[in-house]
């Protein structure tokens, strides 16, 4: 009798299903990983972020950031969120040349003409992009910081011809291609090792936005500053696969709220506020020269860069992504416009 009854529990056990997200809703904690300074104000987006996720999630889903490097380098934030070392991830794509092609669009000079609305374009763009170029990770949002310049050490950078012979850290692939085509030379350095590289002497100069020009001291190391909307770099927020696929239909819903262009406009809006209140600070400070270009000088800039249109289109046909890079072009532009944010 009681070998019967043990077998009828353990057949009942067996039998019954184990609980899943769909029927009873695990505690999700997410580590979101950055490698910016914690008083950058992408600390403050990403907390946000985290905040607004856990309320659409009735409480279920709850996160922490780490800022700086603490779980990983800058450059290896895809690969984090890739295999589960963190979350959710903040990746700049241009630093590992050739691997996310397509959204390198973004990183085309005189291309977007403010942060908000760049970031908007760019996103409502890149979705369909991202599901095959970024497949390792499900992809949030992307997003830019404001149109950003050069900033040297020893040398007045005005026109074209004056980068040649120069030593320049670039913001991603783009601008190093760039800097290759006007005869500098690039220095490859992550943004916290960026002031390190120029006080050493190691790099001239660099491209990077006014504010954050200040965050890491890199105003410490430069004095000549052009202001000009040369560039702006691209950047996305990735989840692990694993972590997104073990939710529930309502966890994944909170997300899925979270990781649309509204939301990567109010990842975007703040960075760029941040960084276009720095002009004003560098001008504040002694011993720093911010200089504007003539209606020639910056048309002699659009004219060098054009190059690099063609670039990044052989880039996309090489990639064998099947994406038709003219095609793909006007979809950016017509997106960029419709947000206001397309460069005339």
């Amino acid at each position: 009798m009681r070998k019967t009854l043990l077998g009828l529990l353990v057949a009942a056990a067996a039998a019954t299903p184990a609980l899943t997200p769909a029927s009873a809703e695990e505690q999700i904690n997410l580590k979101i990983s950055h490698w910016v300074p914690a008083s950058h104000p992408l600390q403050k987006a990403l907390e946000d972020w985290g905040a607004s996720v856990e309320k659409a999630s009735g409480g279920t889903i709850k996160s922490q950031v780490f800022p700086a490097q603490q779980l990983g380098k800058a450059f290896d934030h895809y690969d984090m969120a890739r295999d589960g070392i963190a979350d959710v991830t903040y990746v700049n794509p241009g630093y590992q040349p050739g691997r996310f092609p397509v959204i390198a669009a973004g990183e085309l000079p005189f291309l977007m003409s403010d942060a908000k609305g760049g970031t908007e374009g760019l996103d409502a763009w890149y979705r369909k992009y991202a599901e095959k170029e970024m497949k390792d990770v499900k992809f949030c949002l992307a997003f830019i910081h404001s149109p950003s310049s050069f900033h040297s050490r020893t040398k007045k950078i005005v026109v074209p011809e004056d980068v040649k012979g120069l030593k320049i850290r670039p913001a991603d692939a783009t601008i190093g291609n760039f800097v290759t085509l006007l005869g500098g030379t690039n220095v490859q350095s992550s943004a916290p090792e960026a002031r390190d590289i120029i006080e050493r002497g190691v790099a001239d100069g660099i491209t990077f936005p006014w504010g954050s020009l200040l965050l890491f001291g890199i105003d410490k190391v430069t004095k000549y500053h052009m202001e000009a909307p040369l560039y702006v770099t691209t950047f996305v927020l990735v989840m692990n696969k694993a972590t997104y696929d073990r939710m529930s239909d309502k966890q994944k819903k909170a997300v899925d709220d979270n990781c649309n262009t509204e939301a990567a406009g109010r990842v975007g809006e703040p960075w760029g506020k941040f960084e276009d209140a720095g002009v004003d600070k560098i001008k504040a400070q002694s011993g720093q020269e911010v200089y504007t270009l003539t209606a020639d000088q910056l048309a002699s800039w659009k004219k060098a860069s054009e190059p690099l249109v063609k670039s990044w289109a052989d880039g996309v046909k090489k990639s064998g992504s099947g994406v038709d890079p003219d095609a793909a072009m006007t979809e950016l532009k017509t997106s960029l416009a419709k947000y206001n944010a397309l460069t005339q």
